[in-house]
């Protein structure tokens, strides 16, 4: 992908959905040197598929590139686009890790969605791609489990 195609720099509307969201790559210069990339979405927001409401989670996504970046700013697009999304919250999780792993082609991509409670249920969601490279320093997300009042 050339410069000139990238949402980088240039005013872009908000996608309406996911499958019509743009994700763009960019060349890794560190490509031979094994390392973590982290994004952290702490206001993730998708709709109930059953009743509409809002659903609200903090995703935390790391990978090891491999060849490829995802570029950020598109990135927040996509992840914007299920703020009208109606699905239930592993379909979002696990769709949002695998759609990055297919365009990156990364060594090794997790993704945990720490959904808020609703229903009085917290649901938290974790996939990853597979073994992660030997030696590679994994710190922890970060996202403390829901403890409610007690």
């Amino acid at each position: 992908m050339t410069d000139d195609m990238l949402q980088l720099g240039r005013q872009t509307a908000w996608p309406a959905s996911p499958e019509e969201a743009v994700l763009d790559r960019v060349p890794n210069p560190q490509a031979d040197t094994l390392y973590v990339a982290r994004f952290t979405c702490p206001e993730f927001t998708s709709l109930c598929p059953v009743t509409g409401q809002p659903d609200f989670a903090h995703l935390v996504i790391d990978y090891v590139p491999d060849g490829w970046l995802v570029e950020s700013k598109s990135l927040k697009l996509y992840l914007a686009s299920f703020r009208n999304h109606g699905a239930f919250h592993e379909d979002c999780t696990v769709a949002v890790g695998r759609r990055l792993h297919d365009l990156l082609k990364p060594h090794w991509l997790r993704i945990g969605g720490y959904w808020y409670p609703r229903g009085g249920i917290p649901i938290d969601v974790f996939w990853q791609s597979g073994a992660p490279p030997k030696d590679i320093w994994l710190p922890d997300q970060g996202v403390p489990p829901y403890r409610g009042r007690g």
